[in-house]
């Protein structure tokens, strides 16, 4: 009760401060420079995510393999993504076509084949994704990994008595069994990315959300209510993303969802309680006993 009034007195507290100036707010909450940045700002967490993701799983099964030299390259990359800030990498791939103005394509010692300019080939949009992909790879690099390490091998060995190829074994045994582990922690970096797009201001790129916004109150003279309206839009899209992680998280957990249903109760409930544990069969498994375990 008195967290609920807490929380009353601050939105009535709210309400009434000049320096929110809600009807600036109103005002700009749906103005189309916002509008067009908020969607600049999903193509960047998209874009960003699908190339942070492969990457991530091609870098995980080179942590994997036997080759020493793959899993040396793979770790120094995760090495050098992990120890440095976001916001350095932003601001050398920012720098990239200045410290590497022209590409040459050919042998050593010989007439090169073609050359072309870095800054005719690379669009300031695109610095940005790679500077934002690059650095989450590493990550999820270490999440895909942990998700193949959480299967048990025996899987993997019973998957191969019956015959199946890698692929199939992958496809049907490891990965659906590893996505339970894989799929929160990437949610929330899908999430973390969202936000991490507001530092692409130091590639330069400023058609975030964030930094319009910023321009805009750099206009106005009015920073806080485009305050207000970014977190607005921010606050929004992370939760349609939080509702889309919770229905995967359930479809992809549904061989390990564990029902506890008490004993009786009334006159009898005294004498104990029993549990009785039921185990949903994954992927549709047929166990025979509809997967009840007394």
């Amino acid at each position: 009760m008195i967290l609920l009034l807490a929380v009353v007195a601050v939105i009535v507290d709210a309400a009434g401060r000049e320096a929110y100036d809600w009807n600036a707010f109103r005002t700009y909450l749906f103005d189309p420079r916002i509008v067009q940045s908020a969607g600049i700002t999903l193509q960047l967490t998209a874009y960003s995510m699908i190339v942070a993701i492969a990457l991530g799983v091609l870098l995980a099964v080179m942590r994997q393999s036997p080759n020493r030299v793959f899993v040396a390259v793979a770790w120094a990359f995760i090495w050098i993504f992990r120890g440095t800030p976001v916001y350095v990498q932003l601001v050398f791939w920012g720098l990239f076509t200045t410290i590497y103005k022209t590409v040459t394509v050919g042998l050593p010692f010989q007439q090169p084949w073609f050359s072309f300019g870095t800054a005719d080939l690379l669009d300031v949009f695109w610095i940005a994704v790679l500077g934002l992909a690059l650095n989450e790879a590493a990550y999820m690099a270490e999440i895909v990994r942990a998700g193949l390490l959480a299967v048990d091998p025996g899987q993997t060995e019973a998957a191969t008595a019956l015959g199946m190829s890698w692929g199939q074994n992958m496809r049907k045994v490891v990965l659906p069994q590893a996505m339970r582990v894989i799929i929160p922690p990437t949610g929330n970096e899908i999430i973390g990315m969202l936000k991490t797009t507001s530092l692409v201001t130091a590639v330069p790129y400023s058609f975030d959300l964030y930094t319009r916004s910023r321009d805009i109150s750099s206009e106005t003279l009015n920073p806080i209510p485009l305050l207000l309206v970014a977190s607005v839009w921010y606050i929004a899209f992370t939760s349609i993303m939080m509702v889309g992680q919770y229905f995967l998280e359930r479809r992809f957990s549904r061989g390990h969802v564990r029902r506890v249903s008490r004993g009786p109760k009334g006159p009898r409930a005294g004498a104990g309680v029993t549990k009785v544990i039921s185990v949903v069969p994954a992927f549709g498994a047929d166990t025979g006993d509809n997967g009840r375990v007394s």
